[in-house]
C-alpha cells in the first residue's frame, strides 16, 4: 500500500482549483506536504481499524475518489470547498451506518452498475495516467481535428523524448511484475521507473517542459525533474490538517450541485468498501455461514469516520485497501496486523521529501496498472441482458469520455430507470433508485430548469 504516498500527491496535489491555487494555498505544487498529511491520515486511521475494528484491514486514500475530487470538484470550486463536502460524506456515511441504512441503499443500486462504476473509475485512472505522462496528449489546436488527443507529441503516432520512453518502460516493468504477483509489484515499479528517470536526466540533463509558465521543450519532464533531494528525512508538515470549509461549496455552486458531488462521493465510496471488506474477510475466514463478516458495524464506522478524516485533513476519502489481502495472505488475522500497518504510515511521514523526485513519467505506469485492476471486475457483468448492461456500458464509457464520474454514474442511473420504465417493469427499480435518478436529472438539466425559472 505504501504506493499511495507518493500517487496521491501525484493525482491531487497537482491540480490547481477553481481559485488557481495548489493544496496548501500554494502557486505551485507541494507533493510533500501531502505527502506527509497522506501516511498520518492513513496511519490513524488504520491504527484504528485494529483496535476498534480488530481486524486486519489498512486504510488510505481512495484511488478514483482522489481523482474525482481533483478533477470532478475542485475544478469548480476550492480545495477547501472541496475538501469540505469528502467532510460532509463521510458524515452521512456514518449516519447511514448508525441507522441501518447503508444496508438498504446498498441493496437499491443493481450489482452491474455497482461494478460499473468501478470499472469506470479504472478506465478514468487510466486515462489520466496516459494523459499526465504525455503518452496520449491533447491536440494542440483542436479546432483543426475531430481528435480530442492522440498518441505522443506530434499526434501522429510516433513517440518522441526519453520521458515518454521511461514511461513505457515502467508501464512495461510494472505489468510484468504485477502479472508475475510479485509482492510490492507496483511500488517496486515506481521506484525502478524513479531510478531509471534520475540517470536519464543526469545524463541528458532534459529539464522540465514549462519554464515560467511558457513551454520550452515538449520532450521534456511534464512536472517534476527527477534529481536527488536536498533532504530525504525530515520533520513532516501537517499544516494541511483542518484546511477545509465545510458548506463553503453550497454558496458557490448551489445547493442541488453540492448534493449531488456528496451522493457521487458516497456512492464510489461505500459500495467498494463493502466489496473489500467481503472479499478480504472471506480470505481471513472472518465471513460466516450466512455471508455477513464478523463486527461490520465497527469496521463500517471506522471506514466512514476515515472518510471524514481524510477531508478534514485534505487528502481526499480514505477507504478500507484491497491490498489488505497481502497481509492475509502472509497469516494476519487479527487488528495487531493493521496497528503494524498504521505505525508503518506514520514512519513514512518523515521521508515525504523523496515525493519530490518523482516525475510524472515515473508514477503514472502505476495509475495505468491500477485501471487495469479496476477493469478485471467487468466481467461480473451480464452483457447479454440488454436492459442492466447497457446502462453499465454508460456508465464505464462516459467516466472517461466526459471526464467526470458524475456524468457516468448519472448516467447510468438514469438510463435504467428509464429503460424499466420504458419496458413496463418500473416495479422492478427500488424507490431509492427513482429518487436518485431524480435528482440527477435535474443535476444534468439545472442550466435549462435556470433559464426556464428566470435564474440564469
Amino acid at each position: 500500500m505504501a504506493y499511495i504516498v507518493v500517487l496521491n500527491p501525484i493525482i491531487i496535489g497537482t491540480v490547481a482549483d477553481k481559485t488557481g491555487q495548489f493544496l496548501g494555498d500554494g502557486a505551485a505544487p507541494n507533493l510533500p506536504l501531502v505527502a506527509a498529511a497522506t501516511a498520518f491520515v492513513a496511519g490513524v486511521l488504520t491504527i484504528a481499524m485494529g483496535v476498534f475494528g480488530r481486524v486486519p484491514f489498512a486504510l488510505a486514500t481512495g484511488l478514483g475518489l482522489n481523482a474525482f475530487v481533483a478533477f470532478g470538484i475542485a475544478s469548480q470550486v476550492s480545495w477547501e470547498d472541496a475538501m469540505g463536502l469528502v467532510v460532509l460524506e463521510g458524515i452521512v456515511i456514518a449516519i447511514l451506518v448508525a441507522t441501518g441504512f447503508r444496508v438498504a441503499v446498498f441493496h437499491a443500486i443493481p450489482a452491474e452498475l455497482k461494478t460499473a462504476i468501478s470499472v469506470g473509475i479504472g478506465l478514468f485512472i487510466a486515462l489520466i495516467g496516459f494523459v499526465d505522462a504525455g503518452f496520449v496528449r491533447r491536440m494542440p489546436d483542436a479546432s483543426n481535428t475531430t481528435v480530442p488527443v492522440k498518441l505522443g507529441v506530434l499526434g501522429n503516432g510516433s513517440l518522441t523524448g526519453w520521458p515518454t520512453l521511461v514511461f513505457v518502460v515502467g508501464l512495461l516493468v510494472t505489468a510484468f511484475l504485477v502479472a508475475r504477483k510479485v509482492k510490492g509489484a507496483i511500488l517496486l515499479g515506481i521506484v525502478g521507473t524513479t531510478v531509471l528517470a534520475i540517470v536519464v536526466e543526469a545524463i541528458a540533463k532534459l529539464g522540465p517542459q514549462v519554464v515560467n509558465g511558457k513551454a520550452v521543450n515538449p520532450d521534456a519532464w511534464s512536472l517534476t525533474v527527477p534529481t536527488w533531494p536536498s533532504t530525504v528525512f525530515g520533520t513532516p508538515d501537517l499544516s494541511l490538517l483542518g484546511q477545509f470549509s465545510l458548506f463553503g461549496s453550497f454558496g458557490k455552486i448551489g445547493g442541488l450541485a453540492a448534493v449531488m458531488f456528496v451522493f457521487t462521493l458516497m456512492l464510489a465510496d461505500f459500495f467498494d468498501t463493502m466489496g473489500t471488506i467481503v472479499g478480504v474477510g472471506r480470505q481471513a475466514g472472518l465471513v460466516r455461514e450466512d455471508g455477513t463478516v464478523e463486527r461490520t458495524r465497527e469496521i463500517l464506522l471506522v471506514d466512514s469516520l476515515a472518510a471524514a478524516a481524510g477531508g478534514a485533513a485534505s487528502v481526499s476519502s480514505n477507504t478500507t485497501y484491497i491490498e489488505s489481502a497481502a497481509g492475509v495472505g502472509e497469516g494476519a488475522r487479527t487488528g495487531l496486523a493493521s496497528v503494524v500497518t498504521g505505525l508503518l504510515f506514520l514512519v513514512a511521514m518523515f521521508f515525504a521529501p523523496l515525493t519530490e523526485i518523482v516525475p510524472f513519467e515515473a508514477a503514472t505506469p502505476a495509475l495505468v496498472i491500477v485501471g487495469f485492476l479496476m477493469m478485471t471486475q467487468v466481467k461480473e457483468i451480464d452483457f447479454s441482458d440488454f436492459e442492466t448492461a447497457i446502462p453499465a456500458f454508460l456508465t464505464i464509457v462516459l467516466m472517461p469520455f466526459t471526464y467526470s464520474i458524475t456524468a457516468g454514474i448519472g448516467a447510468g442511473f438514469v438510463s435504467y430507470v428509464a429503460i424499466k420504465a420504458f419496458r413496463g417493469k418500473a416495479s422492478q427499480v427500488h424507490p431509492l433508485l427513482w429518487l436518485v435518478a431524480a435528482l440527477f436529472v435535474v443535476y444534468f438539466a439545472l442550466e435549462p430548469i435556470k433559464s426556464l425559472l428566470g435564474l440564469g
